[in-house]
C-alpha cells in the first residue's frame, strides 16, 4: 500500500518551529488510508497548527457544480475554522490572507490532467507565497492515471488560461509534489517549498494498485473510470455535445439529440479506440446540457490502460461527429473558466490549430507527430523533477 505524504508529514512535523501557524490549502477528497480527511490527522496532532483553510474549485466539501460554479468564504461547522474560497472573485491568495501565517500545507486531489483546475489553484499559491515570504509543503499523493505516460499539445503562451496557466500537455504524468517542483523550476517561482514525498508508489501504477479507495475529488468525478476518460472528454466541454453531466455516469457516457449510436460508431477511426469498448446507447440528462431530452450516443469501457489514450480518442470522437452532422454540430461561446473572448474548446486544447483541423477533416495523427518534439522537451524536463521511480 501506498504512504501518503500526509502520513509522513504526521510522522516528521514535530520538526516544525514550535508555534508555527498554518494555512492549509486542501479538500474534502484529501483522506488517509482509513478516509480521515487530513485536515482532521492534522488537527489531531497538532491542535494549534491549523489557522485557516482554502479550498479549491468545487469548495471544500466537493459540493459546487463547474465552471465558474463559485464556491464562497465559510466558516466550518465541523473544525470552526475559517475557509476562503480560492475559486470566485479571487483565485489567488491575496496578501491579507498571508498576515499572521508561517507556513502552507497544500494537500489536493489530482486527476492527472491539465485542464483540472486544483494544479491551477496551487500554481498561483506557489507565486503568492514567494511574494509573501511564507514556506510551502506539498503532502505528495499518486497521480491516479500513473507518471508513465503523458499526452497531448503543450498549451500556447497565447491560449493561457485558469485549465493551463502554464504549458503542459493535456495528461502531464507528474504528481502533485512534482508539479509544484516543475512549476518552482521552469517558471522561476522563488518559493521556499517542500515536498513531503509518499512511499511505496511507482511512476507504473494507476491508483487501482495503490491500495487506497477513491474519494470523488468534484461532483463529475464519482469514480477511477471517470478519471481515466476525463483527459479526452473534457474536451466535450467546449462543444454542444453533452459530455455525461446530468446522469450517473459523467465524462462515460457522450452524445445530442442529433446523434445515430450506431453510425457514430461506424465514424469513429478504430485505431484512437483502441483499449476501449464502445457501447451505441441513449440517456436523457437530468441537468446541464441537453437536459431532459434523449440523446443518443456512446458509453465508454477502458478495457486496457496500457493501450487507452484519451486525448486523442476524443479528437477522433469529434471528427466524426463533424462528419456526421456538421449542420447540428457546434461549438460553444464563451466565457468558460474566466476566459471571455476565446472559445472554450481552445483552451481547453490549448492550440486552435486542433478545432480548425477537426473542422476541416484535418490528418489526426499526422498533426500529433507535429507536437513530438515539444512533447519530448517537456518529458527531459520531467526527469529533473520526478521524485519517484
Amino acid at each position: 500500500m501506498v504512504k501518503l505524504g500526509l502520513e509522513n508529514f504526521l510522522e516528521s512535523a514535530q520538526a516544525l518551529p514550535p508555534g508555527s501557524r498554518a494555512a492549509f490549502l486542501t479538500h474534502q477528497a484529501a483522506v488517509d488510508s482509513r478516509g480521515i480527511t487530513s485536515l482532521e490527522r492534522v488537527r489531531q496532532a497538532f491542535p494549534d497548527l491549523v489557522q485557516a483553510v482554502w479550498s479549491p474549485q468545487h469548495g471544500f466539501y466537493g459540493d459546487r457544480q463547474a465552471n465558474m460554479i463559485a464556491s464562497q468564504d465559510f466558516s466550518d461547522p465541523l473544525s470552526g475554522l475559517p475557509v476562503y474560497s480560492l475559486y470566485g472573485e479571487k483565485r489567488q491568495p491575496t496578501p491579507e490572507m498571508f498576515l499572521g501565517i508561517d507556513l502552507v500545507l497544500v494537500d489536493l486531489v489530482d486527476v492527472g490532467c491539465r485542464v483540472y483546475t486544483y494544479i491551477w489553484t496551487l500554481y498561483l499559491l506557489l507565486k503568492a507565497a514567494a511574494e509573501a515570504g511564507v514556506k510551502v509543503f506539498v503532502l505528495d499523493r499518486p497521480n491516479p492515471l500513473g507518471g508513465q505516460e503523458v499526452e497531448g499539445n503543450l498549451t500556447r503562451f497565447d491560449h493561457i488560461s485558469f485549465v493551463g496557466l502554464y504549458p503542459l500537455p493535456m495528461r502531464h504524468g507528474l504528481t502533485v509534489g512534482e508539479l509544484a517542483l516543475y512549476f518552482k523550476r521552469y517558471e522561476g517561482i522563488d518559493v521556499e517549498l517542500y515536498i513531503i514525498e509518499m512511499k511505496g508508489w511507482s511512476r507504473y501504477s494507476y491508483f487501482n494498485e495503490s491500495g487506497l479507495f477513491w474519494v470523488l475529488p468534484s461532483p463529475n468525478m464519482p469514480t477511477l473510470g471517470t478519471a481515466l476518460v476525463y483527459p479526452g472528454q473534457v474536451l466535450l466541454e467546449g462543444s454542444n455535445l453533452s459530455e455525461g453531466r446530468g446522469t450517473t455516469l459523467p465524462f462515460e457516457l457522450c452524445g445530442a439529440p442529433f446523434i445515430d449510436p450506431r453510425a457514430l460508431l461506424a465514424e469513429i477511426d478504430s485505431r484512437a479506440a483502441s483499449g476501449l469498448f464502445l457501447r451505441p446507447t441513449w440517456f436523457t440528462p437530468t441537468f446541464d446540457k441537453w437536459v431532459g431530452e434523449l440523446c443518443g450516443g456512446l458509453q465508454l469501457y477502458v478495457v486496457d490502460l496500457n493501450k487507452f489514450s484519451p486525448y486523442h480518442f476524443t479528437l477522433a470522437l469529434l471528427k466524426a461527429v463533424i462528419r456526421l452532422y456538421p449542420n447540428d454540430f457546434s461549438w460553444l461561446a464563451p466565457p468558460y473558466e474566466y476566459e471571455y473572448e476565446k472559445l472554450p474548446i481552445d483552451i481547453l486544447t490549448g492550440d486552435p490549430a486542433i478545432r480548425l483541423a477537426l473542422e476541416n477533416n484535418g490528418d489526426l495523427i499526422r498533426l500529433a507527430k507535429t507536437w513530438e518534439p515539444v512533447l519530448e522537451e517537456f518529458c527531459d524536463q520531467c526527469c529533473n523533477v520526478q521524485i519517484y521511480r
